[in-house]
This record gives C-alpha cells, structure tokens and sequence, in this order.
C-alpha cells in the first residue's frame, strides 16, 4: 500500500515508540438532551450521502465523537400552560435512559445540572417551586441531598457522569429565588458586591461534596458564559477561588451570534490560562446556524460566516484553529446537536445544529467539529491514500489497516486522527 509522508517528525516518533503522542485527553461532542423526543417523532437522521442513520449515538461515535452533554431539570413538571417550553422537559427519569445509552454506546457522560424547573442562564436562575419556601440553611442541606440522590439514581442505572455541571451558567448565582419576588430580593451574585457569594459558595461546596460522594473519579465543571466581559469573568473564577470551590474544569458557552467574534473567546481563553494554570477549561456550549439568523442575535458576524452550511462550517473550522492554540482547552461540545425537524412536527426555532432541518442530512460542520481531537501539534503520521477519499476503513499509527479499535489509543479515518 502506498502512503504519503505527512511529516518527517511521523518517522522519530514511530520509533520513539509514541512516548509523545499526546499530552492530554481531548473531548467533542454536544448536549443531545431532546434526542428521545426527535426519535419518538419519527425524525430521519441522514448522513452526508443522504443515507438514513438508524442509531445516531453510534453513529456520532463512528465521526469521531466521544462525549455526550445532557440537561436536568428538578421538576420540569411544575411549569405549566403559557410558562412551560416543551423543550425543557429533562426530569430524571427522562435522561435516565438517555444518559444510559450514550454510557453503553462507549460515550463519556456530562451531566448538567440546572438546579431549577425550566431553564437556568445568566437572566434566570429561579428556584425549583418545590423549594421557595425552604430557609438558606434548609437550600444547603436539600442540594447536597437532591444532588447525591439524583447521581446515585444515575450510577445505580449504569450510567455514572465522567463530568458534572453544578449550575448551568452561573456568572451571576443560583437559586435566586422565585420570578414573581421584586428584584432587589432576588439573591443575585456581581462583581464588586459581596453581597450573596458566601451563601453562593456554600451551595456550590454542598453540591460539589454530593458529588465526591457518589462520583469521586467525574471532573467538577464550574459554568459561565461571560466571555464577552473579561473582568466578570476573571473575577468570577477569582472568587471560585477565595470561596474554596473545589472544581476541575472551566466551563464555556461561547455563541459568536451572542458574544462577537473569535478575538472576544482568544482574549478569554488568554486571560483564564495566565490567572488559573492547572485548570482545564472546556466550551460547553456552542453553535452557529447554517441557514437562518439564530433569534435574538446581538452580533452580525455573517460577514465573515454566511449562514450557509459552507458558513457555518467556516466558523466550526475556524473555531477548532483556534481552540488548538490553548493548551488547556481540551473539550468542545455543540449545543442542540441533535435538533432536527425533518419528519416531525417539533419545534422549528433553532437552526444552528448540526443536521439540516429541511433534508435531514448532517451538516459539514459535523465532520469538522470532530477535528478538534487531532493532534496534529504532538504527533503525526503517514495516511493511505485511499483515506484521502474517505473511505471509512480503520489504520493505527503504523498505517496497518484494522477491522476497528478494540482500546483506547489514537487511529485514523477518512484521513484524520480519532483519539478513542
């Protein structure tokens, strides 16, 4: 078989044994929170040829994919009638199964936690119905309690988180209080205040022990979504810090159409390197549309990224470039992966996902996003030229063409490096 000399680098390191393959473990992936629901609609997945995809968790794995994200709401139940969004449904024994399969299917797992009934962001962060009326004291002790039973539900259906989320974007508190109270008693969290981040704290180091507890090999992610504002954001993680919140990773949402454009994430990303060495940091959340204008949009970035598939493509490859320039970024989740109205009469208001609403067919950004894992900056190698058409089939780093891995390590197909 004939191959192509990538780099001249490939021959040390084969020799060397691959003692420099790679520095760390990488993760990509997307929150698929509403997956069930688009399969009991009927939705058809098709790949890039148009083919039916019969199981999409498998198939996300087979693109390169190893790590899946889904929502929990306390009780999505007890929002009814013109308050409740449909697609904030995730109780937990919605995700179970869920959360479940994507553990069976050889996926790691990152389970967030909104700690609310209904979405939880930085404009909303309201308490679960069930637990207004409850005394700080009493909050302490239920979200130590509701945590540790919500993972030991989860572990007991073999489908123990490998990441958690206490919070979902939590730049300014949770847990607030109820959306009918007047604002000035809402106990909110800012910067230059010290009002609120002792009792923030203190829910934070209550949740994070239940995970210990149940959990004590999963990586604690800390989420925010201020990487637009630079000083809001250090000085919330700043504060992590001085309240002795024990956590691994930096949580992200970075949405272009929201926070500007790449240079706002690079002066980010620069900042949390230099002031937090030794914490990882992952996007949790991204995305940018392929046809239409994302609703709510704040920053036109179309100049630079059509909303075109080719677009949207554009900026996946442009974001995975720059996210190859930090050395602790090593997670990349897209949000909404599997929204997907093809088929099924479901909600249409979403359209930067990663598979066309209109064919059903997976997007190029797909394939893009999964280039995230190559490790192009440790190791390189040689390529049959039959990968360079894609042809699906399986080689090792010597160019030995396998059925499919059977352990962990770093392979090729269709031309570019998977880590498993």
């Amino acid at each position: 078989m004939k191959f192509k000399l990538r780099n001249i680098l490939a021959v040390a390191l084969l020799v060397g044994g691959l003692t420099n393959a790679v520095a760390e473990q990488r993760y990509v992936g997307g929150d698929i929170s509403l997956l069930p629901d688009y399969e009991a609609a009927g939705v058809q997945y098709r790949d890039r040829s148009g083919k039916i995809i019969p199981d999409l968790l498998p198939w996300l794995k087979e693109q390169g994919m190893n790590a899946m994200r889904v929502r929990l709401f306390v009780n999505p139940e007890a929002y009814t009638g013109s308050d409740k969004d449909p697609n904030a449904k995730q109780s937990l024994d919605y995700i179970t199964p869920l959360c479940k399969r994507i553990k069976d299917t050889g996926l790691d797992l990152m389970l967030d936690f909104h700690y609310s009934d209904t979405w939880a962001d930085p404009a909303k962060q309201w308490t679960p119905k069930a637990w207004e009326n409850l005394s700080d004291e009493q909050l302490y002790e239920k979200i130590y309690e509701y945590t540790k039973a919500s993972l030991q539900h989860l572990v007991d259906a073999g489908a123990t988180p490998d990441f958690i989320q206490t919070g979902n974007e939590i730049s300014y508190g949770m847990l607030w209080g109820n959306n009918t109270e007047p604002e000035s008693s809402l106990k909110k969290t800012f910067m230059g205040n010290n009002a609120n981040w002792d009792r923030f704290g203190k829910l934070l180091r209550q949740a994070i022990k239940a995970c210990h507890e149940v959990c004590p090999d999963a990586k604690i992610v800390i989420h925010t979504e201020r990487v637009a504002q630079h000083a809001v954001l250090s000085y919330f993680y700043d504060k992590m810090n001085q309240l002795d919140v024990d956590y691994d990773i930096i949580g992200l949402s970075y949405y272009p159409y929201f926070h500007g454009n790449l240079d706002v994430l690079k002066k980010a990303l620069s900042e949390l390197e230099k002031k937090f060495s030794g914490k990882e940091i992952m996007i949790v959340e991204t995305g940018y549309p392929y046809k239409w204008e994302v609703p709510g949009t704040t920053h036109d970035v179309s100049k630079d990224y059509p909303y075109t598939e080719a677009g949207q493509d554009k900026f996946v490859a442009d974001l995975v470039k720059t996210l190859h320039e930090y050395k602790d970024v090593d997670g990349l989740f897209w949000w909404w992966l599997e929204y997907n109205a093809y088929g099924a009469g479901l909600s249409n208001w979403y359209n930067a996902p990663l598979f066309d609403s209109t064919t059903g067919k997976a997007t190029k950004a797909l394939t893009t996003l999964c280039t995230f894992l190559d490790v192009t900056n440790s190791i390189d190698t040689f390529l049959p030229d039959s990968q360079e058409q894609g042809d699906g089939k399986w080689f090792d780093l010597s160019g030995h063409e396998i059925k499919a891995p059977t352990a962990k390590g770093i392979y090729i197909r269709n031309g570019r490096k998977i880590a498993l």
